[in-house]
């Protein structure tokens, strides 16, 4: 499958949405989600659920464009000739949700926020950062040393401007408390985005609302967004989502079963959107020694994690479950259009009797049992599961089902109560910093999950992140995908499109390649 650049296709989608469909507003766009937001708050977004709403109800100083930084809340940004300075000059007419102006004070809170190691996982995003301060519109970045992604990092999610004011307002003792709260209040506010959250229901429903200061125009010269509103219905059964588009109920639905495309793409009423992606469907393997339950963990034995990835024949896979709308993954830290990727296809290509002795050499007995944890309702997932069972059954491998729900997921990917699970990534910026950061280096998120702990890998990725020359950091890149690979703390499995269906009713709405849901040059036609 060729796959579009995340650059190339984000200009592309860029470019595309300023056309046709910008004379009709009004209306509130139903989509059907497969999984409800927890907290929509930039430093504590952990789960792509999260993060790929963020940038719909808060906006980032600078965004990314052809590769480059170009300037979004800022009117004009600058970085010293050592590197060690940036100078951000903001936009005078950038107002919250509730109609306050945004300072130079919001951006020094927002950004000493998200660089707050005891509050967010993706402090070390911008752990560069010394200081930061601001003197009317004019904010001043320091620098601990050069940071090659600081810019990158700027036009992220997490460095999203918060209301400071809204977070002294809200109640409660401690910054988590405050964004809980704010989060269940509905009202605007905390955000400059193009919505502001105004309803929510926990597993159910979330409702957006049109921020009316918003500051981007669209083509019609007046304020987007262009819909009223946004409703969201927490759909986590593949099928009850694609049932509810086809009558009518919904009109957009994520997360399509690449199994249901070709069958959407045939409705007369529906549009069936594959959208190029930085997606990346994986499963963690817990490499501790024992799991939560005291007893001996055989995945702690690396060769074990090997054999079970050259049993997994990644083409069957993508053949079965994407119908072939995909490729097996070639890097084993990121996704094919991640800057800096390494092509090390075939990544653990299909070798059974490679995979046999390599058990052999364990001691691994036969029946032993391993437990894969998949989401309740995802076809997708089932068809994983079944895959896997029968590729492993050679190895006398044992491989029996947990089915939870999303949120379960997560909660035993952090506290190790796991083998094995299905789980995914999407690039939130186009740097390999992030998601190396998630996978592989232990300090972020535990290896995700996973509990492996590297030191050399560990000092590879503090280095590459201080490291100025293009090309001894994408030497030290290179050595870091060299040694996740070899220590196999993952099962590998594809890269993926982003399938969505809609009503053709609907116009203007992308999923970018970095996982973002884009609502707001969307259209209902009238």
């Amino acid at each position: 499958m060729k796959l579009f650049s995340t650059v190339a296709m984000i200009a592309l989608l860029a470019g595309s949405l300023s056309t046709a469909w910008a004379q009709d507003r009004g209306g509130v766009l139903n989509f059907a989600r497969y999984d409800g937001s927890k907290l929509i708050d930039p430093i504590y977004a952990d789960r792509n659920p999260d993060i790929w709403m963020v940038m719909n109800l808060f906006d980032t100083l600078l965004t990314m464009k052809d590769g480059v930084a170009i300037d979004n809340l800022t009117q004009s940004h600058a970085v010293s000739p050592d590197g060690l300075t940036l100078t951000l000059t903001l936009r005078d007419d950038i107002k919250f949700a509730d109609g306050t102006p945004m300072t130079g004070a919001d951006v020094v809170f927002s950004l000493d926020r998200a660089r707050n190691k005891d509050l967010t996982s993706w402090a070390d995003l911008i752990s560069s950062i010394d200081t930061v301060s601001a003197e009317g519109n004019v904010v001043t970045v320091t620098l601990e040393h050069a940071d090659p992604a600081i810019l990158s990092m700027l036009a992220t999610f997490s460095t999203a401007i918060v209301s400071k004011a809204a977070f002294d307002a809200a109640p409660g003792a401690t910054d988590q408390e405050k964004s809980a709260a704010i989060f269940a209040s509905g009202k605007p506010g905390v955000g400059s985005g193009p919505f502001y959250l105004s309803g929510f229901s926990q597993g159910a429903t979330m409702d957006f609302t049109a921020n009316p200061h918003y500051w981007r125009a669209g083509a019609d010269g007046k304020p987007l967004p262009y819909l009223d509103g946004v409703h969201f219905e927490i759909i986590p059964d593949d099928a009850t989502r694609v049932l509810k588009l086809q009558s009518g109920e919904v009109d957009v639905a994520e997360l399509i079963p690449f199994s249901r495309v070709a069958e959407l793409k045939a409705d007369p009423e529906l549009r069936m959107e594959l959208f190029p992606s930085t997606r990346i469907i994986y499963a963690p393997i817990n490499t501790r020694e024992t799991r939560t339950d005291g007893s001996a963990n055989p995945l702690a034995d690396v060769r074990l994690r090997q054999a079970l990835n050259y049993a997994t024949d990644k083409d069957a896979l993508v053949a079965l479950v994407l119908q072939g709308s995909g490729a097996p993954m070639s890097s084993p830290l990121m996704s094919s259009q991640t800057p800096l990727a390494a092509d090390m296809s075939p990544l653990y290509g299909h070798d059974i009797e490679k995979a046999k002795a390599l058990v052999a050499e364990a001691g691994i007995q036969p029946g032993t049992s391993l437990t894969f944890t998949t989401l309740a309702g995802s076809a997708d997932d089932a068809t994983v599961f079944a895959a896997l069972q029968q590729m492993w059954a050679p190895l006398g491998v044992n491989l029996v089902v947990e089915q939870v729900d999303s949120a379960t997921r997560g909660a035993k990917n952090k506290s190790g109560e796991f083998d094995i699970h299905t789980y995914g990534w999407s690039d939130d910026v186009a740097d390999p910093a992030q998601v190396v950061g998630w996978l592989g280096y232990n300090p972020t998120a535990n290896s995700v999950g996973t509990g492996w702990n590297d030191a050399a890998f560990n000092g590879l990725y503090e280095a590459a992140n201080a490291e100025v020359d293009p090309a001894k950091r994408a030497e030290d890149y290179r050595k870091m995908q060299e040694i996740y690979a070899e220590a196999a703390p993952l099962l590998w499995l594809f890269e993926t499109p982003y399938a969505v269906a809609m009503s053709k009713k609907v116009e203007g709405y992308v999923q970018l390649p970095l996982g973002v849901n884009k609502f707001d040059e969307a259209t209902i036609k009238q």
